[in-house]
């Protein structure tokens, strides 16, 4: 789950991270009232679930109310890497003397969460680590004590020679990590940290990605949660027990497990195509979920075929060609379908499918190889 930057803004405010006043709006007339109490220099900045929004233009200065005005009327209603701006932040401009990157992930290697910190903030932190990783300083906490007080500091120093400025973010880190800490994150960053002329240290930007399988026990979370369509499938996916995951390949799999379905997809590269989903049927023999699993596959409009690879053990491949044919009753397509039936009761299924004039295959290798044939047709 991913949450906008103003909501990551009043997290760092809530827990006492020193950030610049905002006012979030919806149209030009809520900018107009804003600016009516707004005198100094401002911000107007999408709020958008992607990145990249200064140099698709959807960051700007304003001096005034009309030049607020005429940014809004700029950014709002535009596409920035396919999302929609529906809203902006109307944001108090700070004075830069120098900008800092700060983040935590969860560092699998090392199996704790690792904080990092950069001299070089307000540029994508990925850059830096290609071009000039040794800019980039890194401290993996030990999740028994948390972020102590003296390896904030060492960190922080690390940033700053000045003891009194080190131990301003030091105490921003530590707070940053209990936030982490607190709302299940996978990822807390704020980029840029900026050092302002008045020797202020101030989170003028920030991005925070949470587990999915923790929300649960984050209410305040999921309330405010916005999911695009490709999310809103993973969802009802998850609620009909299927697991799936959309791709940027045009090749849709359904398979029944979670190894098979790794698999498929190498099998899909292997051969020069790209597999559109990693979609998991379980291991149940209902033929319901391949129904629901059709749905989902064919509603991608990316797909130009269908590779459905099943090896049956507690999955019944009979069930599973019943359920294919349910589906595509119901379901008028022309996208192409290739099948790969084994094991329990497969002879059975295949009879079914052959019935259909689907083409079936006996290995996986020649699905997939039929399933990039056919998506070039």
């Amino acid at each position: 789950m991913k949450i906008h930057e103003y909501q990551a803004r009043d997290l760092f405010f809530k827990y006492g991270i020193p950030v610049p006043n905002h006012v979030l709006c919806h149209t030009v007339k809520e900018v107009e009232q804003a600016m009516d109490k707004i005198d100094h220099l401002v911000v107007v900045k999408a709020q958008v679930l992607v990145g990249g929004r200064g140099k698709a233009g959807g960051v700007k200065l304003a001096k005034n109310k009309a030049e607020a005005v005429q940014a809004a009327k700029q950014i709002l209603g535009m596409d920035i890497k396919g999302c929609t701006v529906e809203k902006i932040i109307i944001a108090d401009a700070a004075d830069i003397a120098k900008e800092y990157y700060v983040g935590l992930i969860n560092d699998r290697n090392s199996k704790s969460v690792a904080l990092m910190v950069s001299a070089e903030g307000g540029v994508e932190i990925e850059e830096v680590a290609k071009t000039n990783p040794e800019l980039i300083h890194k401290f993996h906490i030990n999740p028994q004590t948390g972020l102590l007080d003296f390896q904030a500091r060492n960190m922080a120093m690390k940033l700053f020679k000045d003891v009194k400025l080190a131990r301003k973010a030091a105490d921003i880190f530590q707070k940053l990590y209990r936030i982490f800490r607190d709302t299940d994150s996978t990822l807390a960053e704020i980029n840029p940290m900026v050092l302002t002329p008045d020797n202020e240290i101030l989170a003028i930007d920030g991005k925070m990605n949470f587990d999915d399988n923790a929300l649960y026990r984050q209410p305040e979370l999921l309330a405010i949660r916005e999911v695009d369509e490709d999310e809103q499938k993973e969802i009802d996916a998850k609620e009909k027990g299927l697991s799936y995951i959309k791709l940027d390949g045009n090749i849709g799999c359904m398979v029944n497990g979670a190894g098979l379905a790794m698999a498929t997809m190498d099998m899909i590269k292997l051969y020069g195509g790209n597999p559109a989903n990693f979609l998991d049927i379980g291991g149940s023999s209902n033929p319901q979920k391949v129904v629901d699993a059709m749905n989902i596959l064919l509603s991608d409009k990316n797909v130009e075929a269908v590779m459905i690879n099943i090896f049956g053990g507690i999955t019944r491949c009979d069930d599973v060609a019943r359920g294919l044919i349910t589906a595509l009753e119901t379901i008028k397509t022309e996208i192409p379908i290739v099948v790969r039936l084994s094991g329990t009761n497969a002879a059975e299924g295949l009879a079914l499918i052959k019935q259909t004039g689907l083409p079936t295959v006996s290995t996986m290798s020649e699905a997939a190889q039929k399933a990039i044939e056919l998506s070039k047709r």
